[in-house]
């Protein structure tokens, strides 16, 4: 079994940071893709960032220069450094991987999804 933790939201002004981190545990025997999604009221849940084991990154156009994701593999967990944050930032952020678990019969790759993490910037 996998879990996903995420903390570091919270509220903050324009123009600030935050980071948020998000840690897997479990049965793991390794981990691929690794990425950010948010969802804003009304909205529908879309890709912020992710990040590919091999260290490729891909990031939305509207935060592209003032997001960074990043990983550490020896601690199963992924970051998401925010900067000049914008109240069109405010959402639920949610951390997603793809996972390769050890079965009795052989390996297994699911998708497992953090339990979101309000962010919330005023103006």
């Amino acid at each position: 079994q996998v879990q996903l933790v995420e903390s570091g939201g919270g509220l903050v002004q324009a123009g600030g940071s935050l980071r948020l981190s998000c840690a897997a545990s479990g049965s793991i025997f390794s981990i691929n893709a690794m990425g950010w999604y948010r969802q804003a009221p009304g909205k529908q849940r879309a890709l912020v960032a992710a990040i590919t084991r091999g260290g490729s990154t891909n990031y939305a156009d509207s935060v592209k220069g003032r997001f960074t994701i990043s990983r550490d593999d020896a601690k199963n967990t992924v970051y998401l450094q925010m900067n000049n944050l914008k109240p069109e930032d405010t959402a639920v952020y949610y951390c997603n991987t793809e996972i390769i678990t050890a079965q009795a019969m052989g390996f297994s790759i699911n998708d497992y999804w953090g339990q979101g993490t309000q962010v919330t910037v005023s103006s």
